[in-house]
């Protein structure tokens, strides 16, 4: 059974090994996931500490399987992860809809994200999902010491014809 409900407070070391864990599996090929393994840990629990209150996480069958945030409770998701292993079973599509629900609800009329234009899995899973690509950036990483080129996608919400009757709480 899937649940989507808002994070608590005594989940964010395990929030942040799911967002590591997927980071670290995102990241492949495009930077050195081990070298840089610290400095993503310590920046999801610094995050997840004074952002927990407004992160929505999904559970499969009780347990924590990914979350997803707006970092400045505006129209950008700054957040989506999925544990590896639960990875394309609805879950992150699930998350995503609420965030666009709440999007929508506090008045915003478009949702957008950001990812590395390497992110082929990310890229595709947003496309699906209705987003197209906005912009395509280069900026430079000093925390990977290299310039890194970035995609924006967005995507414009509108009010559902009918009303499904699905909820997630």
């Amino acid at each position: 059974m899937m649940i989507v409900r808002l994070a608590r407070e005594d989940e964010v070391p395990a929030l942040a090994a799911i967002g590591l864990e997927a980071w670290e599996k995102a990241v492949s090929g495009v930077a050195d996931a081990p070298a840089m393994r610290h400095v993503a840990e310590v920046a999801f629990l610094s995050f997840l500490r004074s952002k927990w209150f407004s992160v929505s996480v999904i559970e499969l069958d009780g347990e924590a399987a990914g979350w997803a945030a707006r970092e400045d409770n505006d129209g950008h998701v700054s957040d989506l992860w999925i544990r590896p292993a639960a990875q394309r079973a609805g879950l992150g599509s699930i998350l995503l809809a609420e965030l666009e629900r709440r999007i929508l609800v506090e008045g915003f009329e478009a949702a957008v994200i950001r990812t590395h234009s390497q992110n082929a899995p990310a890229i595709s899973f947003f496309r699906k999902h209705g987003y197209s690509i906005s912009w395509l950036s280069t900026t430079y990483a000093p925390k990977l010491d290299r310039d890194i080129e970035s995609v924006g996608m967005s995507k414009s919400l509108e009010e559902p014809a009918a009303q499904s009757g699905q909820q997630w709480f």
